[in-house]
């Protein structure tokens, strides 16, 4: 076996302890015999079978998994902070605040650390506090609840946030900032984010400036209910919000557009990577932005070798990393999980998408078709591997979703060009922020027109108590599928 399989199958026996031990706690009785079975199996791999040290090494790692969660519900479990939640009295904790404030438009909401743990804190919208500022609250701290159809509590736990406090007295301590160097280059780019979100407010009216924001910020908190509603029903909520199926697809999209433009494939992914990355930098650094970007990225420098199976290998050590750094999100992180199954759409899907629209046989000499056939099938890709983790957590199915991203999808990131062109713009002058703007209320009212069109009462069916085995039997069904048709395709391939 070759290093880099050997590596692969350490990392899904990682994975696989990880969720193993989400969802069942296993007893230290079966830990201690995968260990004793590894050592055997190490030991005698000397004498006899070299393979039996990988045998060995996959039941290692798969106990270094379950280790792994079972340190994280340690961790939860010893927080001392949370022992005060749902008291009759109130407390009174004095934090910093060390994330980006999350503003809404008649609140705001504060990640605090108060000591080695961290609440969250919802507020009303003025005064305004920011980053690394000290301030002191006086309430009651509760458990998140869990409601019907969302489940807040480990929302809020795979972030290592176990309380949180409602409208509490709230005093600002200091404004004054003790930095590190990473506290200091975030709050500068938090600030030059702020600006540019400033340019495109005072640029454009309700509901325009909210989706703009959502579009090129991955803000979307001041968009109108109505209005979010009518992408929910559409399937294109993902274009304004930093999700991981968003940036892959951005990816994927900038890099076609990069090839439409002449550069070769190998220049046009380094470029991608590139551009992707300053964008999740200009955004502020959203930790779901940067786990696509993580995936998104992966996929395109492995597709540089042009084998499948090694930017499936180089995916899954990525989704290996991230889970060792927080095991939390395999299952309760959404973002993570539609990240990781978009990218193996692309890798998997897409291809034979291509190859069923013939994109580079028919229309070779057509490159602004290609382009456009390119986004098709790159949505088409993500959407069928992300649709049933959608469906499971959110319990509805946009019908006519194919057909509205069809519509919009191409049309984005002109859009977020546009609208980074009206903030850089809108911070120096005025009048410059107005000129680009222009083009950018066409494409604004173009989406707005596809809502208003689509957005129907029967666009959206309502599927409710999914059961997971669904998910098992869609998912079996789907490999199934691509494995046949892949081999299906393999003599077209070959020139047969």
């Amino acid at each position: 076996m070759t290093p880099s399989k050997t590596l692969f199958c350490l990392c899904i026996a990682f994975v696989v302890g990880i969720f193993l031990e989400s969802l069942i706690n296993i007893p230290q009785i079966f830990l201690w015999g995968f260990l004793l079975c590894a050592g055997f199996s190490i030991a005698t791999s000397f004498f006899t079978r070299k393979e039996l040290a990988v045998i060995g090494f996959f039941l290692l790692f798969l106990v270094l998994g379950i280790l792994r969660v079972q340190i994280s519900e340690f961790n939860i479990a010893s927080d001392k902070l949370s022992e005060l939640n749902n008291a009759q009295s109130q407390i009174t904790l004095t934090g910093q605040i060390v994330a980006e404030p999350d503003t809404r438009d008649t609140s705001q909401k504060l990640k605090l650390k108060a000591g080695d743990s961290l609440v969250l804190v919802t507020t009303v919208r003025y005064p305004e506090y920011q980053y690394l500022d000290t301030i002191e609250i006086t309430g009651k701290l509760k458990t998140p609840p869990q409601f019907e159809d969302f489940n807040y509590k480990n929302y809020l736990m795979k972030d290592g946030i176990y309380s949180v406090m409602d409208y509490p007295k709230v005093e600002l301590v200091s404004e004054k900032h003790d930095y590190t160097v990473p506290t200091f280059l975030y709050e500068k780019i938090l600030f030059l984010k702020g600006k540019l979100m400033e340019s495109i407010t005072m640029n454009f009216s309700p509901p325009q400036d909210a989706i703009l924001l959502g579009v090129v910020y991955g803000n979307d908190k001041t968009m109108p209910k109505d209005v979010k509603n009518q992408f929910n029903a559409t399937g294109l909520s993902h274009i304004t919000a930093v999700s991981g199926s968003n940036i892959v697809i951005l990816i994927d999209i900038i890099m076609g557009f990069l090839l439409f433009l002449g550069l070769w494939r190998q220049q046009a992914s380094y470029a991608a990577v590139g551009l992707i990355w300053l964008y999740i930098l200009l955004i502020g650094l959203p930790v779901s932005g940067i786990r696509a970007a993580i995936m998104g990225s992966i996929v395109l420098l492995a597709g540089v070798l042009g084998r499948q199976n090694t930017s499936f290998r180089a995916l899954v050590l990525a989704g290996a990393v991230m889970l060792l750094q927080n095991p939390l999100l395999l299952l309760y992180d959404i973002s993570f999980q539609l990240s990781f199954l978009a990218s193996l759409g692309i890798i998997y899907a897409k291809p034979l998408i291509d190859s069923f629209l013939h994109i580079t046989k028919e229309f070779s000499l057509k490159p602004l078709a290609k382009f456009f056939l390119d986004v098709l099938s790159i949505t088409f890709a993500a959407q069928i591997f992300a649709l049933p983790i959608i469906v499971y957590n959110f319990g509805t199915l946009s019908v006519v979703s194919p057909v509205t991203n069809l519509l919009v999808v191409p049309v984005i990131p002109l859009l977020t060009i546009l609208g980074f062109l009206v903030s850089i713009a809108g911070v120096f002058s005025n009048l410059l922020g107005f000129i680009f703007s222009l083009p950018c209320i066409f494409l604004l009212e173009y989406i707005l027109k596809v809502l208003d069109i689509f957005s129907q009462p029967w666009a959206v069916k309502t599927i409710t108590n999914v059961h997971w085995l669904w998910l098992v039997a869609y998912y079996i069904f789907l490999s199934i599928a691509i494995w046949y048709f892949n081999k299906k395709q393999k003599p077209r391939f070959l020139g047969y």
